[in-house]
């Protein structure tokens, strides 16, 4: 409606000021007929004054829900979906354009609006965008992808900090709780991210082959085991309640509800800080802890990567960096005098 109104006055300005521009040379003229005859002509086109044009709307925010959508179906957490769209959000809210009309050039304007953030976070934010644009142009909805000539800037590789056997046992030590206990020694025995221990209940618990199953990234499910002494300290935690909640681990009070991911953090940070060690310890130190002391006794890589869950190879090859203790040993056993 707004279109047609806009078309309609500016044919009769284009008429009018015709008319005037022609009456100032010719005065002996029909400007009824002339007008006429104008208007038959011009209605045949379609004429706007420059700059009325109206601003072509972005289209991002449908198209970030397609990408969602679709990640969605190919199995993505409900943790990386939210990143996702955070990021995606964020960036929809500086870039005001349509989708086609983005450029190599405005990525990297946007990307430079943030010199406070780390490289690891700048990484993590442009890793997103590739991710977005490179589905984008693989679904032919553009036709080429503008951050495919903007690389990701170089990052040392800081290797994960796991705990010495001297580190984990004063962890094991410091725990006050059955409950505390139980945590720290089914981190340390499965190797499990957060995210896997936060969803167990005590029916997936399979005491017999001292091992569960667990859903890791991508919705894939994977086996894992527990160590003797890690059923020990579960079986106690779990014998101390008498509750009828399913999930593995519980608040203290009540109503007694699924321990949080928060929660869970929390005390792993506690028990390290009354255990007086001075690095930053939360379960993920635990994941790689198990990886690395796995690792340095002996463990091949392959079957790191399938306990841990890898899909990559080189995501496992990070904990190859074995002590200075085991190089020695592993050059005294294997060297031909």
């Amino acid at each position: 409606m707004l279109s047609n109104t806009l078309n309609v006055v500016a044919n009769e300005l284009l008429l009018t000021q015709l008319i005037n521009e022609i009456t100032q040379v010719c005065r002996e003229i029909n400007v009824l007929e002339l007008r006429t005859r104008f208007s038959n002509v011009l209605s045949l086109y379609e004429i706007k004054p420059i700059g009325s044009a109206p601003q072509f709307q972005s289209d991002l925010e449908d198209k970030i829900a397609l990408f969602l959508a679709s990640k969605q179906l190919e199995g993505l957490s409900k943790v990386t979906l939210d990143g996702y769209k955070i990021e995606l959000r964020l960036f929809a809210k500086h870039i005001q354009k349509p989708i086609e009309q983005i450029t190599t050039a405005d990525i990297r304007a946007y990307l430079g609006q943030f010199p406070h953030l780390k490289l690891s976070s700048l990484t993590k934010r442009l890793s997103v965008l590739k991710s977005f644009f490179g589905w984008l142009n693989s679904e032919e909805i553009i036709q080429r992808d503008p951050t495919r000539k903007i690389k990701p800037p170089k990052t040392e590789k800081a290797l994960p900090k796991a705990l010495t056997i001297e580190e984990l046992e004063m962890l094991r030590e410091a725990c006050q709780t059955s409950r505390e206990r139980a945590l720290i020694e089914i981190f340390y025995a499965t190797g499990c991210r957060l995210s896997e221990i936060y969803q167990l209940n005590r029916q997936d618990i399979n005491w017999q082959t001292q091992s569960t199953r667990v859903i890791g990234k991508g919705t894939k499910e994977r086996e894992v085991f527990f160590s003797f002494r890690a059923l020990f300290h579960l079986r106690k935690y779990l014998a101390s309640r008498n509750d009828d909640c399913p999930a593995l681990f519980i608040t203290e009070r009540k109503p007694y509800r699924r321990l949080s991911r928060r929660a869970i953090q929390r005390e792993i940070k506690l028990i390290a800080q009354r255990a007086g060690i001075k690095k930053n310890v939360h379960p993920h130190t635990m994941r790689h802890t198990f990886a690395t002391l796995t690792l340095n006794n002996g463990a091949d890589l392959a079957t790191i990567q399938a306990l841990l869950g890898h899909a990559n190879p080189a995501t496992t090859q990070v904990y190859a960096q074995v002590s200075d203790e085991r190089k020695r040993e592993q050059y005294r056993r294997h060297l031909v005098m």
